[in-house]
């Protein structure tokens, strides 16, 4: 196996030019309205982290609208990385708002600093993250997403969940059987809940007891 780090397209063209066999990437929409002959397997349901001004009034709430986002400047992307999110996260908000524009990051790969820039712009300025939190829940995240410098900014949590992405296996149908086989139940290994920790051993009177 060749591990190739590169950014897929909405399409999913690597796969189905046959550059790449599988690829783990985020589908905002069914694995069934993939165009034939690609295959998926959901492994989870993941919503962005966001970044409000400690002052707005969402902050005290610990949550915001979607009408409520889309009426500040969000910094977010940039669109090449997750072409399919940004796509999909865009019409969402402009269905709030149709003038929305996603303001793309200052800074590529460095929260804080984001998060810097955006507490000092002129306008109440918001940063979305990529999909990084399971949907509904802020215990699972898939990177860390609470930086030592926050600058101000406070994080929330969408209400009623408007912006999700699955993450996705995806590979080509056209594939033989047994390496299909072999991708899904990689997939569905993935997604198998682990099993509960072991009980505490008993105490070693109780072991020698039940050994003899």
């Amino acid at each position: 196996m060749v591990w190739l780090e590169t950014a897929l397209d909405a399409e999913f063209s690597l796969i189905r030019t046959r550059r790449a066999d599988a690829g783990l990437s985020w589908l905002t929409t069914s694995p069934e309205a993939l165009p034939a002959p690609l295959d998926a397997m959901i492994l989870g349901e993941f919503e962005p982290d966001v970044w409000i001004p400690s002052t707005h009034a969402a902050a005290q709430r610990g949550a915001i609208s979607l009408e409520e986002l889309a009426r500040l400047d969000v910094i977010h992307g940039p669109r090449r990385a997750h072409a399919g999110t940004y796509y999909m996260w865009t019409k969402a908000l402009q269905a709030a708002d149709p003038r929305f524009r996603f303001t793309d990051p200052p800074f590529r790969r460095s929260l804080p600093l984001t998060l810097a820039f955006a507490a000092n712009a002129d306008r109440p300025t918001a940063v979305l993250t990529g999909p990084a939190t399971a949907a509904g829940s802020w215990a699972a995240t898939i990177r860390p997403s609470r930086p030592a410098d926050t600058s101000g900014m406070a994080r929330v949590r969408l209400q009623h969940h408007p912006l999700t992405a699955s993450a996705a296996l995806v590979w080509s149908g056209d594939l033989p059987r047994p390496l299909q086989q072999m991708l899904f139940e990689t997939a569905d290994s993935l997604t198998t809940p682990p099993p509960p920790p072991p009980a505490d051993p008993p105490p070693a009177e109780l072991a020698s007891l039940i050994a003899v």
